[in-house]
């Protein structure tokens, strides 16, 4: 049944393996994978993994390093293998728990691991275990209730309940009837309270509506002195509105007529000469020198956190002075270590409530709930059973744990270096791809350009692809961008060449055309990048996810950027899966290609709420390659996972 079962420590070493009958392939492609896919990348969360057409379930042991796994066709269905791999986590541990306590891999190696007899002890107990528990067979009809009715019984009882219901209204009258005489001592009770309310309020001998007449007077007199006895305190003297300023720009002149451009062209005309006035502009924009890898977004420490950690601080100690004056003695002592974990293996239950809190700050910081909710998972399982140092708080423990999470998440799993790839492209005489995708008005022509800027500064010619034929203006923005990208690095100054160059073919065509032919005429002018700039599509969109997927499918770029927005929360996880999805039902071949990278836009607007780049990176495995951060061609960042997990734990 089984196809196989290892253990191994986290460093790797195997201790144990068993191998199941007529199973000739080996466990350790599988294995790698699980490794690659799940534990290396903190997703551990949910304890099984499938690969091809097999199914992976497996236990993490914090206390010793260890990683049970056990693997099986995924068209079975073991209903024990959950049990089964907790018994023989606990018998393993129990049985080698002095070889296991010796530290060091040499030791481990040195120690022969004898388990195959306990494995099938505990293997025919899991199975017979199943077997007993059948499934309960259905009640046959004899059986029923239904079988004991005939038509008899049903008249009978339709008059045996119409009986019930007479022989029931008479009983009810009599019940009540009986309180009937009950209201007269209710009445009485009442008048002798209304009589004794009287004479404590001094209305003895008046009538009902007497009092009610005096009780109303005393209510409108109330009402009229309230008001009268408010304003005690004299107003205070209102200031004066200040007039609003005028905003003063840097580059707006001190007069209209500085601002009034139509007279200084050429030709004199209004419309006339384009060209000479965005030079001009662009002349005076001043912008820095992009050469090399980019600069990364940095979070400066602020003084909040060093806030957060001396109110820590003060509320530990004040826990701690509590408890002494409360104990005192060696009870004082002990309640100052009340909040610590001394030298213990903790448990779900101890890390309940801080993984509760973390959770919720979470989702505050943008991070998708679904995602919040597993990361946590995933964190209680890397911490469930570890042995913790003896001053050390359960709360500082997690969110430390936490943030190593976070970061491991963040970096990337392979190389990201596209001046490098692009070069590698040069060498082989031949343009670097990169096509551009996803949802409507995140910024996907506005990051081309500024990506296009960055791969001038490197020396690189780019040619930009019009592939969005549908978005009125489309093409009309990408020429501008070409036309200001020009007059910042001037023909002249390369070879009498322009470094950025626009192929498009209007509006309405196939895209997976154009991108062809732009492709096939950039390896013809010896262009070095070129990007494709496709149409804004919705992921529940299915035509236009389908041509996108034909345009990828067809001209196999070397690079797959999607660009998202760094505002979203949950719909960033719906916009990744879906896309992807598509990608992969649309391709034509048995490996599609996906989202090779993602570009984080907006991340100028969002504070600290940098909750969207986890969101992402989780659902793809894929890196952040570029981060926008403002509106020129000079706010292009990488990411940095170290300040971008400082600024997500930030209180």
């Amino acid at each position: 049944m089984l196809d196989f079962f290892t253990i191994f420590s986290k460093g790797g070493i195997v201790l144990w393996c068993f191998q199941g009958a007529g199973v000739s392939e080996s466990f350790t492609g599988p294995v790698n994978a699980l490794i690659r896919s799940v534990i290396l990348q903190e997703r551990s969360g949910n304890n099984s993994y499938t690969h091809e057409a097999l199914s992976l379930k497996y236990k993490l042991d914090n206390e010793f390093e260890l990683i049970f796994v056990v693997g099986f066709q995924k068209i079975l269905t073991l209903t024990y293998v959950d049990k089964f791999i907790d018994d023989v986590q606990l018998h393993f541990r129990d049985r080698y728990k002095n070889e296991l306590e010796q530290k060091g891999a040499l030791k481990l190696l040195s120690n022969n691991f004898e388990f195959e007899d306990d494995f099938k002890m505990l293997l025919r107990e899991a199975e017979e275990s199943s077997r007993a528990r059948s499934p309960v067979p259905m009640r046959s009809f004899k059986d029923s209730e239904k079988s004991q009715k005939t038509v008899k019984s049903m008249i009978e009882t339709k008059g045996g309940d119409k009986g019930k219901e007479v022989s029931g209204k008479k009983n009810k009258n009599p019940k009540k009837e009986a309180p009937a005489a009950e209201p007269a001592k209710v009445d009485q009770v009442k008048n002798s309270s209304s009589g004794q309310k009287t004479v404590e309020n001094g209305n003895q001998g008046m009538t009902s509506d007497e009092i009610i007449q005096k009780k109303r007077e005393e209510f409108f007199r109330k009402r009229m002195v309230v008001p009268t006895e408010k304003p005690t305190k004299s107003p205070k003297p209102q200031k004066p509105k200040e007039p609003k300023q005028r905003r003063v720009w840097d580059m707006g002149g001190s007069s209209a007529k500085e601002l009034d451009y139509s007279g200084r062209n050429e030709n004199g005309s209004p419309n006339g000469g384009e060209q000479n006035p965005e030079t001009q502009f662009d002349a005076g924009m001043q912008l820095n020198s992009m050469k090399g890898d980019l600069l990364s977004v940095d979070y400066e420490s602020s003084e909040d956190e060093v806030i957060e950690e001396e109110e820590e601080r003060v509320v530990i100690s004040e826990t701690s002075k509590t408890s002494s004056k409360k104990g005192g003695g060696f009870g004082g002592m002990f309640g100052m270590l009340k909040g610590l974990v001394g030298s213990k293996s903790l448990t779900r239950e101890d890390m309940e409530a801080v993984l509760e809190k973390m959770r919720d700050h979470l989702i505050t910081k943008n991070v998708a709930a679904e995602i919040a909710s597993q990361l946590c998972d995933s964190v209680a399982k890397k911490l469930e059973g570890k042995v913790m140092g003896t001053f050390t708080t359960v709360a500082s423990t997690v969110k430390q744990a936490l943030q190593d999470s976070l970061v491991q998440i963040l970096q990337p799993k392979r190389r990201v270096d596209i001046l490098r790839d692009v070069m590698e492209a040069q060498s082989q005489r031949r343009p670097f791809v990169i096509t551009f995708c996803g949802v409507n008005g995140v910024g996907k022509s506005t990051n081309l350009a500024k990506i296009s800027f960055w791969l001038i500064e490197n020396g690189f010619t780019v040619l930009i692809a019009a592939c969005d034929t549908f978005r009125a203006g489309a093409v009309e923005q990408l020429r501008t961008h070409q036309r200001r990208l020009n007059s910042l690095h001037p023909p002249e100054h390369h070879g009498g060449r322009p470094v950025v160059q626009l192929y498009e073919k209007g509006y309405g065509k196939d895209a997976a055309g154009i991108a062809m032919e732009a492709i096939a005429y950039a390896r013809n002018q010896a262009f070095d990048v070129v990007l494709v700039d496709t149409a804004g599509r919705m992921q529940d969109n299915a035509p236009l996810m389908t041509a996108l997927a034909k345009l990828i499918a067809v001209n196999m770029p070397d690079l797959v950027l999607f660009v998202g927005e760094a505002l979203v929360g949950n719909e960033a996880v719906d916009q990744l899966v879906k896309f992807n999805q598509a990608l992969a039902d649309h391709s034509m071949s048995d490996k599609p290609r996906l989202i090779d990278g993602i570009v984080l836009t907006k991340f100028d607007t969002i504070d600290d709420k940098v909750g969207a780049a986890i969101s992402m990176t989780y659902i793809t495995g894929q890196p952040i390659v570029f981060v926008g951060t403002g509106q020129t061609y000079n706010d292009l960042r990488s990411l940095n996972a170290r300040a971008v997990v400082s600024a997500l734990m930030k209180a």
